[in-house]
């Protein structure tokens, strides 16, 4: 005995009613509608998967390039300088997810490098040992040396961008332009620098406006008795917000505690904000493909009426008349989901594959270094929102079924079969 003999009555009709026989060329014609409202939810679920798979990565690799640069999480000193950063990161070290503090100074500036062109920079004060211990930029450094920051030296080291625009190179002079005293005001004081390094940190944002110099320059171009504060790297960047909550709650002094999430937060929430509504939109996508099966569905009942009528006489109960249009909603809804969420996990594993290929094939870039934080279509595949999208698209076609199949039961056979 085959294995749909064994079925429930109730599955074998709804299988062959999705099948639809060939003899017939309106069941022709329902099967085809069936196929297309298949290839739409299937199509639906594809675009969502790959659509949130680049959302995902985008977030994943840009964030992960900012604190290539940036620390974990950051520790000022209210009301003035950090003059003994030394006891602040020895108590940060209490706590175990902790694994390295390096202190820091910042400030805005103008740049240039011959000529009139000048260039805005965040310059930041750093002590080139311990950079290593909270970021990537000692790796990063792709001419020159972060060690060449020596105190009292009046080094430099620039985001690759950023020389590029000033037409600088290792060994050459850069003249700083900033208010003397640094952010109180006061007079326009120029300072002259040697290029002693080049970094590329791969965004654009830091390659084109971020500068470092040793700390002991930082401070004296405040004219600060000692760092702004710490920044940390701790085990998990997961963990940061929980972490710096911990940090603030048993560090002693008067502390400002961020972490990485809050020092971006606009940036963060706006992608966020981006993928929900793309969310929302890609699954209209699906939602029209379901609207077409709730169609594919009334134009089954209508045509197996007289089907329906004689069910019914055998014995059927309402019950089972809206089971057999349901489960054929439901194949449907299945099937195309398991095709969409096939093809799509395929097509985001391998985005890095596909998409410089096309470019290949089109003579163009999608994304331009001068526009976007990166270069490359990124993608990160996260089976949360494959499951998430995958029960959203059945959800949606198993709603479809309600009425065709609740329209079907209401279905009398006297009068069904009065005509045939």
């Amino acid at each position: 005995m085959s294995f749909t003999h064994k079925m429930p009555f109730e599955w074998q009709v709804g299988l062959r009613y999705t099948r639809a026989g060939r003899r017939s060329g309106r069941n022709s014609f329902i099967s085809f509608i069936s196929a297309i409202s298949m290839a739409g939810i299937g199509l639906g679920v594809a675009a969502l998967i790959i659509v949130l798979s680049v959302y995902n990565g985008f977030q994943k690799e840009v964030t992960a390039r900012m604190l290539s640069v940036l620390g974990h999480i950051e520790i000022y000193q209210m009301g003035g300088p950090m003059t003994d950063w030394h006891a602040t990161a020895r108590n940060a070290f209490a706590n175990p997810e902790v694994k390295g503090a390096a202190p820091f100074v910042e400030l805005q500036a103008l740049l240039a490098h011959g000529g009139d062109v000048l260039r805005p920079a965040i310059v930041r004060g750093i002590l080139p040992e311990e950079e290593g211990k909270v970021s990537d930029i000692p790796r990063q450094v792709r001419q020159g040396s972060l060690a060449g920051l020596k105190p009292g030296e009046k080094g430099i080291v620039l985001g690759i961008e950023l020389a590029r625009a000033l037409e600088a190179k290792v060994g050459g002079k850069v003249a700083m332009a900033l208010s003397e005293g640094g952010m109180a005001g006061g007079a326009p004081a120029m300072r002259t620098f040697t290029v002693v390094g080049i970094f590329e940190a791969g965004h654009n944002e830091f390659d084109s406006s971020l500068a470092y110099v040793h700390l002991a320059d930082g401070q004296q171009l405040l004219n600060l008795a000692g760092p702004y504060g710490l920044r940390l790297k701790i085990a998990d960047m997961d963990q940061a917000p929980e972490v710096a909550f911990q940090l603030k709650q048993t560090m002693p002094g008067d502390l400002l505690v961020r972490d990485w999430s809050k020092l971006n937060a606009n940036w963060f929430a706006a992608v966020q904000t981006q993928k929900r509504m793309m969310f929302i939109i890609l699954t209209l996508i699906i939602a029209v493909a379901a609207f077409n099966l709730v169609a594919t569905l009334v134009m089954t009942v209508t045509d197996k009426q007289a089907d329906i009528a004689i069910l019914r006489t055998l014995g059927a109960s309402p019950r089972s008349i809206m089971q057999v249009f349901m489960v054929q909603g439901a194949l449907v809804g299945v099937v195309g989901t398991a095709l969409g969420v096939a093809g799509g996990v395929l097509i985001a594993m391998n985005v890095g594959v596909i998409v410089p290929a096309i470019e290949t094939v089109l003579g163009m870039k999608f994304l331009s270094k001068d526009i976007y934080f990166i270069s490359a279509v990124p993608s990160d595949l996260r089976w949360g929102d494959v499951a998430a999208i995958g029960g959203t698209a059945v959800g949606l076609a198993f709603v479809a079924t309600l009425y065709p199949s609740w329209w079907a039961a209401r279905v009398k056979p006297a009068e069904a079969l009065r005509y045939e």
